[in-house]
């Protein structure tokens, strides 16, 4: 019995339930109708989820799925610079594995950016950043781990992910919206097990507190 009490728990052992193979195949199903997987590859996947007994076994599933997406549509209206003379290192992914990985101050969000957290931690931080298009998809994933997206006032965002045993959600804003028809959007997607995704609309970096008011 001793042996068994001190052997370290292994999250990805754990049980699942229908629920949780039920969110799974919802995610599925979305890909096949995006055009991301086939008809045939859908029915293997859905067998294999509807098979699947632990979150190690059902993880791989999807994983997979959550670094592309559909493709957005056109952009309407330039997207807001906010230095637009100063060129900015772009960058596609941001993963961290038992680790940290940062995003922040000026740098180029492509169309499609990936973000993917193992037991650690990514911030990806929109306030100073050059968005490359009026609409940006972000896939976010997080497995034991953090995904934290901040974005400022004048960015729409919508938040569209599936979280098994985990949170995946948009937090109370720390500054009032500032929206209008030129507003870029950033469509959040991807999915949080055990572990957590949040995006968050905060002020500028430096704002004084003061002029923050109740938020």
């Amino acid at each position: 019995m001793g042996e068994i009490e001190n052997r370290p728990h292994d999250p990805s052992q754990m049980r699942i339930s229908d629920a949780d193979r039920q969110r799974v195949a919802d995610v599925l199903r979305d890909a096949a109708g995006e055009g991301r997987i086939d008809l045939d590859e859908l029915e293997e996947r859905l067998e294999l989820t509807w098979q699947a007994k632990t979150y190690g076994e059902l993880v791989p599933i999807t994983l997979d799925l959550q670094a592309t997406g559909p493709v957005a549509p056109p952009a309407a209206s330039p997207v807001r610079r906010p230095h637009p003379h100063v060129p900015a290192v772009g960058h596609a992914s941001s993963t961290a594995i038992m680790g940290e990985t940062k995003r922040q101050g000026l740098w180029s969000v492509p169309e499609h950016h990936s973000a993917f957290a193992l037991m650690g931690s990514v911030v990806i931080d929109l306030r100073q950043a050059q968005l490359e298009s009026q609409h940006t998809q972000i896939n976010a994933s997080s497995i034991m781990g953090e995904v934290k997206i901040i974005v400022p006032a004048h960015v729409h965002v919508v938040v569209d992910g599936t979280p098994i045993m985990g949170e995946f959600t948009q937090q109370k804003d720390k500054v009032e919206a500032d929206l209008g028809p030129d507003s870029p959007v950033v469509r959040v997607r991807g999915m949080a097990l055990m572990g957590s995704v949040n995006v968050q609309r905060q002020p500028a970096p430096g704002t004084p507190k003061k002029f923050l008011g109740s938020y």
